[in-house]
């Protein structure tokens, strides 16, 4: 379990305005369980989709998503972590395979996170961000994630791993503008 309470440079609770957020968020739930919906449910609803909200940068760092108050769904899943890891839960990363267009290929991962829980091991969550279509809320041990698998070559993809994955740090660093992201989308390999 140490992997998913470790800081990185993306998962960056030692910043001190992501452990400032960490404490109040967390301060006065009654459990664990509490205390990870609220955080969840913040970055859902607080942290706006770049493509939501016609954002031109790119973020990446649980820190940078904080200060700009946006980012993509993978970024959006780095600032979930850095507050869940902050807070002693272990969190991780985990992917979804989904159309680009929502008509086949191409493809692209969309980016979520694991989170344990002791009354119900490790459970997915959705902080992309609701809007019309969209419904991710925080029920365990039911997931109600953001999308669905519905189209052929589309997975979800198994693990819930401790670090994300480079593919996508790479792509969201390398890329300044949602405009390029969005034209170079990572996939699965």
């Amino acid at each position: 379990m140490h992997e998913y309470l470790k800081a990185s440079d993306v998962i960056d609770y030692n910043d001190p305005e992501v452990a400032a957020l960490a404490t109040r968020l967390a301060s006065g739930t009654p459990s664990v369980t509490a205390a990870t919906q609220r955080c969840f449910e913040w970055v859902r609803d607080e942290i706006a989709h770049s493509l939501d909200v016609g954002a031109t940068r790119v973020t990446c760092s649980a820190s940078e998503v904080l200060r700009e108050g946006f980012g993509f769904c993978y970024a959006k899943s780095h600032l979930l972590a850095a507050l869940l890891r902050a807070n002693g839960i272990p969190a991780g990363m985990c992917y979804q395979r989904l159309s680009a267009d929502g008509q086949g290929a191409p493809y692209c991962l969309h980016g979520l996170n694991g989170v344990y829980l002791e009354d119900y091991g490790w459970y997915r969550v959705d902080p992309r961000g609701n809007r019309n279509g969209i419904d991710a809320q925080f029920c365990p041990p039911v997931e109600k994630l953001a999308y669905p698998i519905a189209l052929e070559g589309e997975a979800d993809l198994p693990d819930i791993l401790p670090a994300p994955l480079p593919v996508v740090v790479e792509a969201l660093r390398s890329f300044k503008t949602t405009a390029d992201l969005c034209a170079n989308l990572p996939d699965a390999p």
